[in-house]
């Protein structure tokens, strides 16, 4: 069983915060970047690919909101033998309620076993759906952003934390384009 241990007052407050931070409008890329053969790619304005099977609005736009904004998102991560301990943050308190809103409730996914299949999401994550009960969580919150400690004494589970925590490291430290690498390293390892 998980052991997330969650400040209600932060919750509160991201919920607060992230309500009208998501009906903002973040600064879109130059022309609304869009690529694919048939026309209809990925559009970096609306960011389609962040929706899912069993995503909420609120869900992808969280996500989208840390997208269009990830040069504010600071991280680090400690790689633990049996696990990993991350903290993440912004000194823009409202990018930093939505991460602190987005991590509360993957974790709450993860604990139900209920994988949101975001389009883009990486594989990585599949392992940690599948064997809910092999990770355990704890999280704090910080004024300004959240640290996680996940653990595990299953090996794969503990490979599938690690890498997982350097997808999101380097989707910190470059948005989308991080993301559109890993797409193309797993369609060129598919053919």
């Amino acid at each position: 069983m998980t052991n997330a241990t969650i400040s209600i007052r932060a919750l509160a407050l991201a919920a607060l915060v992230a309500g009208p931070a998501l009906g903002q409008s973040a600064t879109p890329m130059p022309g609304g970047h869009m690529h694919g053969a048939d026309g209809t790619g990925h559009d970096m304005v609306t960011m389609p690919g962040l929706r899912g099977l069993d995503a909420s609005a609120q869900e992808s736009g969280e996500l989208q909101f840390m997208f269009m904004n990830f040069p504010g998102l600071n991280r680090e991560v400690e790689l633990l033998e049996d696990g990993i301990r991350t903290y993440t943050w912004s000194d823009d308190p409202a990018l930093a309620a939505v991460l602190v809103s987005h991590v509360a409730a993957m974790t709450t996914r993860v604990e139900e076993g209920r994988d949101p299949q975001v389009f883009v999401q990486s594989p990585t994550l599949d392992i940690l759906f599948a064997r809910t009960g092999a990770v355990v969580t704890e999280i704090e919150t910080t004024e300004s952003g959240i640290w996680v400690t996940q653990t595990s004494a299953d090996p794969e589970v503990v490979a599938a934390l690690q890498t997982h925590a350097g997808e999101v490291s380097d989707m910190a430290k470059r948005g989308m384009e991080a993301v559109h690498e890993m797409m193309m390293q797993r369609a060129s390892a598919a053919n």
